[in-house]
C-alpha cells in the first residue's frame, strides 16, 4: 500500500471515528427533519390567531366594504367617539382603521389612517390601500355617468397557456422552479466547501500544535500528508452526506407515514371522484416538470463540482492551517477564500435568473473559484457541452496548480511555531 494511500487511510479513519462526527452524521438529519416540522407546526398555529381591527367610519363609505376573514376581524366602533373608540382598540385590537368625515370622498385617498403600536404587515396594508382604492374608484365611475356594476362585469381574467414549437404542452414557472433548484444545489456546495475546509484546517492545525506533525514529516512528503489530508476529509464528508440524504429520507417519510395515519381515515374513503382525479392531475404535473429539469446531469454535476470545488478550496484551508498556530490567526487568510465563495452566490443568484446564458453569467460559469456555484445554478437550465467540459478542465486543472502553490506554503509553514506570519512572510515561503 503506497504512503498516499496510508494517509487517506488514517485522516479516513480519525474523522469518522471522531465523537463529533458520529453525532452530528445522526443527529443531523434529526435536527434537520424536526426544525422542519416545527416551523410547519408553528405556522400553522400563527395562522389560527385572529386579529381584531377596529373601523371608525362615521360615514360608512368604507366600513362594509372590508370583509372579515380566517385571519383578520373587522369590528364596527363608528358608533362611539373617536378617542374613546381609540382607548378600546388600543386593548386587545390589532389597530385601528380611521376614516374621517370630509367634503370630498377623494380626500379619503390620502387622509384615511391606521392607528396601531405595531407596524403593518405589508400584505395587510397592501390589501387595505386595493380596497379604499377600489371604493373611490366606483364613486368616481359613478359621478361620471357610468354603470360601474357593469364595468365590473365586463372585466376579464386572463389565462395565458403556455405551449412548445412542436406542439406539446407547455409549463408555467418552469423557469422559477429551475432558479430554486440551481440556487438549492449551488448553495449546498457552498456550504459544503466552507464546512469541510475547516474541518482540514482544524486537522492541520491541531498536529501542528500537537507536534505530531515532526514526527509525521519524517517519513512523509509535505505534499503527499497535504494531499492525503484533503482526500481523506473529502471522503469521510461525501461518507456524512449520504447517510444525511438516507436517514433524512426515512426519517421524511416515516414521519409523513404517522401524520398521515393520525388523520382521520374515513377522509380517504369519502375522497370525491373529483379530487382523485386532481391528484392525478398533481402527479402528471410533477412527472412533466421532471422531464423538463435535466435531473441526472445535475446530480452529476453536483458530484463532479462538489469534489473539484472542494479539493480546489481544500487546498487553501491546508495551507492556511499550516501557517498559522491557532483558528484565531487564522481569520485574516480565511476572507479572501470565502469571498469567491460568496461573489459565486450572489452573482449566480443574480445573472443566472435574469439570464442564465448571459455573457457574466456564462463568465462566472467557467472560471474555476466560482464555477462549483454558479455552474450548478445554469444547469437546470441547459448548458452547451462544451462549456461544461471547458469548466471541469478549468477546475481541476486549477487545482493541480492551486495544490502545487499551497504545497509551498505547507511544506515551509508545517513546522514554524511561534510566530504569526503575515502576507509578506508568506509570500517569502513561496520564493523559497
Amino acid at each position: 500500500m503506497s504512503i498516499l494511500s496510508l494517509i487517506i487511510k488514517r485522516e479516513f479513519i480519525a474523522k469518522v471515528r471522531n465523537k463529533s462526527f458520529i453525532v452530528m452524521t445522526f443527529l443531523g438529519p434529526l435536527l434537520i427533519v424536526g426544525m422542519t416540522f416545527l416551523i410547519a407546526y408553528l405556522s400553522s398555529v400563527n395562522k389560527g390567531e385572529i386579529k381584531k381591527i377596529g373601523v371608525h367610519d362615521t360615514a360608512k363609505v368604507f366600513v362594509n366594504d372590508l370583509k372579515s376573514n380566517k385571519d383578520i376581524l373587522y369590528i364596527d366602533l363608528s358608533s362611539m367617539p373617536i378617542e374613546k373608540a381609540k382607548d378600546s382598540a388600543s386593548n386587545g385590537y390589532e389597530g385601528l382603521i380611521y376614516v374621517p368625515v370630509v367634503q370630498n370622498v377623494d380626500e379619503l385617498a390620502q387622509k384615511t389612517v391606521y392607528i396601531s403600536d405595531e407596524s403593518p404587515k405589508m400584505e395587510f396594508l397592501s390589501h387595505l390601500q386595493g380596497t379604499i382604492e377600489a371604493k373611490l374608484n366606483k364613486e368616481n365611475l359613478k359621478k361620471l355617468g357610468f354603470d360601474a356594476d357593469k364595468i365590473e362585469k365586463a372585466k376579464i381574467k386572463s389565462d395565458i397557456q403556455v405551449a412548445k414549437f412542436s406542439g406539446e404542452e407547455g409549463i408555467k414557472y418552469l423557469n422559477e422552479i429551475k432558479i430554486f433548484i440551481g440556487f438549492a444545489f449551488g448553495y449546498l456546495i457552498m456550504m459544503f466547501i466552507i464546512i469541510y475546509g475547516n474541518m482540514v484546517m482544524r486537522s492541520v492545525i491541531e498536529e501542528k500544535t500537537n507536534r505530531i506533525i515532526e514526527i509525521i514529516i519524517s517519513s512523509v512528503k509535505p505534499f503527499q500528508l497535504m494531499m492525503g489530508k484533503i482526500i481523506g476529509t473529502s471522503l469521510a464528508g461525501i461518507l456524512q452526506f449520504l447517510i444525511w440524504i438516507l436517514l433524512g429520507g426515512v426519517i421524511m417519510f416515516a414521519a409523513t407515514l404517522f401524520m398521515g395515519q393520525s388523520q382521520e381515515p374515513v377522509a380517504t374513503a369519502q375522497m370525491s371522484a373529483e379530487q382523485a382525479e386532481l391528484a392525478m392531475s398533481f402527479t402528471a404535473k410533477i412527472q412533466m416538470y421532471l422531464n423538463e429539469i435535466p435531473v441526472a446531469t445535475i446530480l452529476a454535476a453536483f458530484v463532479v463540482f462538489f469534489i473539484g470545488g472542494y479539493f480546489l478550496y481544500s487546498s487553501f484551508y491546508a495551507a492556511i492551517g499550516a501557517a498559522v498556530d491557532s483558528e484565531t490567526d487564522s481569520q485574516q487568510f480565511l476572507l479572501p477564500i470565502i469571498m469567491p465563495l460568496m461573489l459565486g452566490v450572489y452573482v449566480g443568484f443574480i445573472t443566472v435568473m435574469n439570464d442564465p446564458h448571459g455573457t457574466v453569467a456564462t463568465i462566472f460559469s467557467i472560471i474555476p473559484l466560482t464555477s462549483p456555484i454558479v455552474m450548478l445554478m445554469r444547469i437546470p437550465f441547459g448548458v452547451p457541452w462544451w462549456q461544461l467540459v471547458l469548466s471541469v478542465v478549468l477546475l481541476y486543472g486549477t487545482f493541480i496548480f492551486v495544490v502545487w502553490f499551497a504545497a509551498k506554503i505547507y511544506r515551509v509553514g508545517i513546522l514554524m511555531y511561534g510566530k504569526k506570519p503575515s502576507w509578506k512572510e508568506l509570500y517569502k515561503w513561496l520564493k523559497y
